[in-house]
């Protein structure tokens, strides 16, 4: 396994907990202090879970992306993946920065490290 693949395991499997934790918060979990800065603790508004489900949907497709640019499934759109990549990198660096300055010390502690994660990942698939 090269280093390519082997961040893009790390990336899907952090992508993965990441939609589970968008489910769990569209389902009604009581963790909205760990998200959208802190602003709604406990269960999220209807709207917001509804916002929950939206995200899960666009890291299900930032994982394909991924999938795709390392070479893990649908090899004949590798070509346009070599430009969506830096569509995720630019994605990951953001919410680095969003989630490193967010007033939610939760959100802060837990979502930081992983965003940093996935954008270093998405950095090793992008420049293979």
């Amino acid at each position: 396994m090269n280093a390519m693949q082997l961040a893009a395991y790390l990336f899907l499997i952090l992508i993965g907990l990441a939609m589970l934790f968008q489910l769990a918060l569209a389902f009604g979990a009581p963790w909205g202090e760990m998200t959208m800065a802190g602003k709604y603790p406990g269960r999220l508004p209807a709207a917001m879970r509804f916002a929950a489900i939206v995200q899960c949907l666009l890291l299900a497709l930032i994982g394909l992306i991924v999938s795709i640019r390392a070479g893990l499934l649908l090899q004949t759109y590798n070509d346009i993946s070599q430009s969506l990549i830096w569509v995720v990198i630019v994605f990951t660096l953001i919410s680095v920065i969003l989630n490193s300055i967010t007033p939610s010390k939760k959100e802060r502690l837990l979502w930081a490290p992983v965003t940093l994660i996935l954008f270093i990942c998405s950095m090793i698939i992008g420049l293979s």
